[in-house]
């Protein structure tokens, strides 16, 4: 899905380096053996990490007919809404790297929070999770026991968070994936850069993975990294909003914010039973009277809780709660996900994953009043 046209100014056209396509090239073409290759992208902030995880799909894609993509940076998610963390099977080729586009993942999980930093050890159970599910569905270990099944490259995407704490996540992630390649994204200011060599390894591990150290694209005339400030929080808003646009048929005409507000103002919520779902806040306690009332005009993560305690919950989509009928108990949602796996969700997850504020302008956007077509999840 496009971004809206009033929205973002078009991105300069991106060229690739040299160095980025032999780097990409090695990973794709020199292991001419089974496995497929496990790349891990890691740098600084703002270095080129998502456009070179890009680039490097297409070049998977030339030789492989899928590629599996683990997205691990919950504040700028590739192919979801922020806040989410998740295992997507890609099959076509981008032809433009400077536009995102939202896919349905093959797995996620809601974090609820655009920074690891808050709950380091949940954040790294989902990666944990999600390197799971990809070996257990598309790693090939033995040809007699995964019969049918096809080994698929991997693609890991981390975020810019590299120093104190975010160091060691990002070392916690690089031993337990144990990737075949690692892609250390460099810039000028050296202070910002990862550690020399493979830093997360013990001397006697050093010789199973494959280093490739290169230089952010963009330099100036004195080779000096050139970083493309981002607006974040403007860009979270984008993917919001791109989102929740699904909830409409692609011919309709919904092409500014206001005209988003509008139909999601106009549009029929769900019914949500609150006798059949339970409330889960992830980042913070709410008393047990007011447990309903915070959900109010705010985003949660749909979710299928899964009778192994062990497994974390399954997130199957985003959606805004508009109302709460406490007399009829229940709570109206807008959601773009199917009513048929909505009637699967049991689990509520609250986070800290807000409205865009320029919806919030639109006067009725998340109003509670709710219309009189209303489509039942039950």
């Amino acid at each position: 899905m496009a971004w809206f046209s009033e929205t973002e100014a078009q991105s300069p056209n991106i060229i690739i380096p040299d160095e980025w396509s032999n780097a990409a090239d090695t990973i794709a073409y020199d292991s001419i053996t089974s496995p497929p290759p496990i790349a891990l992208i890691c740098g600084a902030k703002n270095s080129g990490k998502t456009t070179f995880s890009r680039h490097l799909l297409n070049v998977l894609l030339q030789r492989y007919k899928k590629v599996a993509y683990l997205d691990a940076d919950v504040g700028q998610a590739e192919f979801t809404p922020p806040g989410c963390l998740s295992l997507t099977v890609i099959d076509k080729m981008t032809p433009d790297l400077t536009i995102p586009c939202l896919k349905t993942p093959e797995r996620c999980y809601f974090f609820g929070d655009i920074s690891s930093k808050r709950d380091p050890t949940t954040y790294l159970s989902c990666i944990f999770a999600l390197f799971d599910y990809y070996q257990k569905e598309y790693c090939v270990f033995n040809e007699s026991e995964n019969h049918g099944k096809t080994g698929l490259p991997l693609v890991v995407n981390t975020p810019g968070w590299v120093k104190g704490i975010g160091f060691d996540i990002l070392v916690g992630m690089l031993k337990y994936i144990c990737p075949t390649h690692v892609i250390k994204i460099c810039i000028s200011a050296e202070s910002k850069n990862l550690p020399a060599g493979t830093f997360w390894l013990d001397d006697e591990d050093k010789a199973a993975v494959v280093l490739l150290e290169v230089n952010s694209a963009r330099q100036d005339s004195l080779n000096r990294s050139v970083l493309v400030q981002k607006n974040a929080h403007l860009l979270r808003d984008f993917r919001l909003m791109a989102y929740f646009r699904q909830c409409f048929p692609s011919d309709l005409n919904i092409t500014t914010i206001k005209e988003l507000g509008r139909a999601l103002a106009a549009q029929p919520p769900y019914e949500i039973s609150i006798s059949g779902i339970k409330i889960k806040h992830l980042h913070c306690q709410v008393p047990s009277t007011e447990i309903y009332y915070s959900l109010n005009a705010t985003i949660v993560g749909l979710a299928v809780s899964s009778e192994v305690p062990e497994h974390l919950p399954c997130c199957v989509g985003l959606g805004i709660v508009r109302g709460i009928d406490t007399l009829r108990h229940l709570l109206y949602v807008i959601t773009p996900v199917p009513q048929n796996i909505l009637e699967k969700v049991n689990l509520l997850l609250q986070g800290f994953i807000q409205i865009p504020t320029c919806l919030l302008q639109v006067q009725g956007c998340i109003s509670p009043y709710m219309s009189a077509n209303v489509l039942p999840t039950n």
